[in-house]
């Protein structure tokens, strides 16, 4: 009898680990990934300073391993340390449950010591060693068989294993939205030193008259219409950040004279940028400053989005608080601006121009950019870099293709392209009747039932069968939120773009790119000083 007893023992305790396996396997991989991918960004948040004023020695003894790699690794001895690790803060569960809580007191100090020796791992660069593994990894399965011998009821392990990864879902999920609802505020603050350095430019503008008779003479310049030159256009209301787009451009360029800048900003920073544009050089090329608020031709009656942005309801939807299930990157104030969507009016803004490049206020120029403009668009009028090397930046992504609008007329597989460095020819624009395009779009999406936010999706629509592919060197996205960049695609990058949050302006910015911009801020501007040192 207790042969057979024990005989009958060994296959329930056989199920019992298979099932217990099963369950966890399923999760097990999956949280480690985002423990160690939550582990990778912190310490580029908050270690990165710190590495920087120790030795280059120490950064390459600290990069010389990839710990995500490691973990992941079915040989490493990191992955059987956290796959043990795993399981037995099941048990700890379950031992808490049935009230043995010495086992559940042995269970949570191994497992304390296997998280204190992953931890050094990482920290020291260095993969787990046989001799550091081995004693934790018996120890530990010891005490998974002394709790897999304690016979729990399955069924109950089982639901309450299910409740924990629950709870812990919940909690995870909420933290992240807490975390990106933390990055946006961070992304949408004016630092004090801008704010400083505007509040000066502005009482130049206004108490200086010379400044604005000088504005006054260069605005009908024959420059700012000739088509034999280059022209650029920037939509933007930081100084900062437009003054780096021309000093990299005209810095880069085989002849800066012979580049033309158009900016428009708001009414609150024209008299900024004109004091900035005018009291300082840029290489002899030609800069021009206007205020979107004198357009008087951009009003509710002939631009959808003025009409959707002074409706009550679409303003609520863009500058509420963070509550519903909407992303809090889509409630941005920047989807608010009027800056942000010129971009789909350059012909009507500039209607003598032929051709322009135009440049989102968070690039920085790295290349002569002029043979842009001798490019063979093949008659289509948007030149730009696609971004469908991943899935997720097809149109399929941007658009709901549930509306039967939208999927009669794209491709939900066709290949997304990016905005922030682009070429127009502004003649097949008026040919093809694009501004017209793109009102009928936007007065389709008056309930915003095709999209949500923002300009990409539009231009998507817009541009379809309108735009040429560029090479991927004249555009490189991702510095304002991918840590992982590949060095000599950056150097190869005619333009650099920070789109994301850490934008290169702020604290929260990627301190490896960090100096792409920087380099091209003029320090030695006596505001910039007095309001660093304020």
């Amino acid at each position: 009898m207790r042969r057979r007893a024990a005989e009958y023992r060994r296959p329930v305790r056989r199920r019992f680990s298979y099932w217990i396996w099963a369950l966890f396997g399923l999760f097990s991989i999956a949280g480690l990934v985002l423990l160690v991918v939550h582990h990778n960004q912190h310490e580029d948040r908050v270690e990165q300073p710190v590495l920087e004023r120790n030795t280059g020695l120490d950064q390459v003894a600290h990069e010389s391993l990839n710990f995500t790699e490691e973990i992941l690794s079915a040989r490493s001895f990191s992955r059987q340390l956290a796959e043990q690790m795993t399981l037995a803060k099941a048990y700890v569960i379950i031992a808490k449950e049935h009230n043995n809580l010495h086992l559940a007191w042995e269970l949570s100090s191994k497992i304390r010591n296997c998280q204190l020796l992953l931890s050094k791992a990482a920290m020291r660069g260095e993969p787990v060693t046989l001799e550091e593994a081995e004693p934790i990894i018996k120890s530990l399965s010891y005490l998974i068989f002394r709790a897999e011998d304690a016979h729990y009821d399955i069924a109950t392990t089982i639901m309450t294993m299910k409740s924990h990864i629950q709870a812990l879902e919940e909690r995870a999920n909420a933290a992240t939205v807490q975390s990106t609802v933390f990055g946006q505020l961070a992304a949408e603050a004016l630092p004090k030193s801008l704010h400083c350095l505007n509040v000066k430019l502005t009482a130049d503008w206004l108490r200086k008259p010379s400044l604005q008779e000088l504005a006054d003479e260069k605005r009908n310049s024959p420059r700012l219409m000739d088509n034999n030159l280059y022209h650029f256009c920037i939509f933007s209301d930081n100084v900062l950040a437009t003054s780096v787009i021309v000093n990299s451009t005209v810095s880069n360029a085989d002849h800066p004279k012979q580049l033309v800048f158009h900016i428009v900003t708001n009414g609150i920073n024209y008299g900024t940028m004109q004091a900035w544009f005018l009291s300082n050089d840029f290489k002899g090329s030609t800069i021009e400053v206007q205020n979107v608020e004198e357009f008087s031709w951009f009003n509710a009656s002939y631009a959808p989005i003025v009409k959707q942005l002074l409706n009550a309801d679409s303003r609520a939807y863009y500058i509420g608080g963070y509550q519903d299930n909407i992303a809090p990157k889509l409630r941005s104030p920047k989807y608010q601006s009027l800056l942000n969507h010129l971009r789909f009016y350059i012909p009507e803004i500039y209607p003598q121009l032929e051709k322009v490049v135009f440049l989102d206020d968070d690039v920085v120029v790295q290349k002569d950019l002029t043979p842009l403009f001798s490019l063979d668009l093949h008659g289509n009028v948007n030149g730009a870099v696609e971004t469908c090397l991943e899935a997720f930046h097809r149109y399929y992504k941007y658009l709901n293709f549930s509306n039967t609008i939208i999927s009669s007329k794209f491709d939900p597989q066709a290949c997304g392209w990016a905005f922030g460095m682009n070429v127009f020819d502004l003649i097949a624009w008026k040919k093809a009747n694009v501004t017209a395009r793109y009102h009928y779009w936007q007065e389709q999406n008056a309930d915003g039932t095709l999209w949500r936010v923002g300009t990409l999706p539009p231009g998507l629509l817009t541009f379809y069968g309108l735009t040429e592919p560029l090479d991927r060197r004249w555009h490189v996205l991702g510095l304002g939120y991918d840590l992982n960049i590949d060095n000599r695609l950056i150097e190869s990058a005619a333009v650099v773009h920070f789109n994301g949050f850490m934008k290169p302006w702020l604290k929260l910015a990627i301190e490896r790119y960090k100096p792409l911009w920087e380099r091209y801020v003029n320090q030695s501007h006596p505001y910039l000083q007095d309001c660093v040192t304020s």
